[in-house]
């Protein structure tokens, strides 16, 4: 009876939504990522189509979800588990596109999201409540970070010589790059492109830096 009770359960709307999450986030990306690589429209996933402008839900097609299985390479029924509420694989982590994170107000004056534009990822690895996420946009970053993918950055992970860290400076510039050597007066930087030489940055131009502790493969 419990069985035939659970099967006949009909699905919500938040369900659905939250599967696709999720099922983005087993694949190493954002849900416009998601929706890219399936050769959808972007913002096809994206939280601001899941309601209409006059408050009604709007659900995904069956062809959108096909396109995004294939592009996961996943099956309904591994669809159909990440429905179940017992299937989490990861926390929600704020999550904004890299383009847009030099922008006046997406961050506060600690570092953390703030503002508009951010919207939210499920992901592994985000323990604590000073991570969030950017997603790759374009392949300035490539082959360490692609198209579409998403890194995860903590503000709370300690920071060590040879880490990956991504800076934001008080002009406002984003960068990610090696961090060679940290001293009171300046940061040793070795950018991603191996061609170009070590920059250094004066400390007192940093508005932060943090660790980037995980990203899509």
């Amino acid at each position: 009876m419990v069985r035939q009770a659970k099967a006949q359960r009909m699905l919500t709307h938040d369900q659905i939504w939250v599967a696709l999450d999720r099922l983005a986030a087993r694949a190493g990306l954002s849900p416009s990522g998601l929706a890219k690589r399936a050769g959808l429209d972007p913002t096809t996933f994206n939280r601001s189509k899941r309601i209409t402008s006059d408050g009604r839900e709007r659900w995904p097609s069956t062809e959108s979800i096909a396109k995004a299985l294939a592009a996961a390479d996943s099956s309904i029924d591994t669809f159909a588990r990440l429905i179940d509420d017992d299937a989490r694989d990861g926390r929600s982590v704020p999550l904004l596109g890299f383009a847009e994170a030099g922008a006046s107000g997406a961050f506060d004056e600690s570092g953390f999201p703030s503002g508009k534009g951010w919207t939210e990822v499920a992901l592994p690895a985000a323990d604590d409540g000073r991570t969030f996420a950017l997603e790759i946009s374009g392949d300035a970053l490539a082959p360490f970070y692609r198209d579409g993918g998403i890194i995860l950055v903590s503000r709370g992970t300690p920071i060590r010589k040879e880490d990956r860290v991504v800076i934001k400076s008080k002009a406002g510039e984003v960068t990610v790059a090696t961090l060679k050597r940290r001293t009171a007066k300046a940061l040793e930087l070795q950018p991603l492109d191996a061609t170009q030489g070590e920059r250094t940055m004066p400390a007192n131009d940093v508005a932060w830096i943090a660790r980037i502790v995980w990203a899509s493969q």
